[in-house]
């Protein structure tokens, strides 16, 4: 059984898939919190309150998270190769895979700082703490259920735009069900392909859902 899966490339593809998930989930966590927490503090009644940094931002987001990834990799083709020089492999996928993914999650971080009970904040700022002892002291901490919530929903969408990007030549496991699979008409690659996309899946949400319970104290 599977005897057509050469299991040194699928281990090989893993890796990619896995280090592909792991640097773009890391870079997104960074960067959306901030671009999560601009939209939050420059809204109306905010700390920050900048209608038109506000709607800056706002649309940058919401242009970059409506594009359809297949369509966003092509479009950065020239920002990928300037700035890594080729197209071609895990690394040049990174870049398609961070601007896909931070303003999605972004906009999840953004509702969870919305959540937040405006007691707690006016209670902070009547005490005089400033904007940067809110953002570390109250928003941060009272958010993070939700920010750990968010970013494991975005891991696991990141799983599938390693997938897609597989088929313009990234590597990992999309790029092996493509190519030893589909092209080859080999059913069992394509198979494995999947069953270890799931795994990978799974374990990332278990890994969030555990996180997110012990940080959620209500």
């Amino acid at each position: 059984m599977f005897d057509r899966v050469n299991w040194d490339r699928v281990w090989e593809a893993t890796q990619e898939t896995v280090y592909m998930t792991t640097i773009s989930v890391a870079i997104t966590f960074v960067l959306g919190i901030i671009l999560g927490l601009l939209l939050f503090l420059t809204s109306k009644g905010n700390l920050l309150q900048n209608k038109f940094f506000n709607s800056i931002i706002a649309a940058i987001v919401n242009i970059f998270r409506s594009i359809p990834f297949i369509i966003l990799i092509v479009l950065l083709i020239p920002v990928t190769r300037a700035m890594l020089g080729s197209i071609i492999g895990a690394n040049a996928a990174l870049p398609a895979l961070v601007v896909g993914a931070a303003p999605f999650y972004a906009r999840m971080v953004e509702i969870g700082l919305r959540e937040i009970d405006k007691g707690v904040i006016e209670a902070a700022k009547s005490m005089g703490a400033r904007t940067t002892t809110i953002i570390w002291k109250v928003l941060i901490p009272e958010s993070m259920p939700a920010i750990v919530s968010g970013i494991t929903v975005t891991a696991i969408a990141i799983v599938s735009y390693t997938a897609m990007a597989g088929f313009v030549g990234a590597g990992g496991l999309g790029n092996l069900a493509f190519l030893d699979g589909f092209q080859r008409n080999n059913w069992q690659v394509t198979f494995i392909s999947t069953v270890v996309i799931l795994i990978i899946v799974f374990i990332i949400q278990f890994i969030g859902d555990l996180l997110t319970n012990k940080l959620d104290k209500r």
